[in-house]
């Protein structure tokens, strides 16, 4: 799937995503990552706000375990 952003600036950025989504600052995140996260089923809209899918949980869950 062609994404905007490179895979590894979205792997390296997604647990900051999920951490500003926990705050509520979506608005903190780029448009663009947020588009590509959603097209590769990282995160789904849901009730108005962005959630993270299982998927993007696992990825965020692997770059805890293999930090660079």
């Amino acid at each position: 799937m062609k994404t905007q952003n490179s895979l590894s600036d979205l792997r390296e950025s997604l647990q900051a995503t999920a951490d500003a989504l926990y705050k509520r600052r979506a608005c903190d995140v780029p448009e663009s990552y947020i588009e590509d996260y959603v097209a590769l089923d990282w995160l789904k809209w849901d009730g108005g706000g962005l959630k993270l899918t299982v998927t993007g949980q696992n990825i965020c869950r692997q770059a805890t375990k293999n930090p660079r």
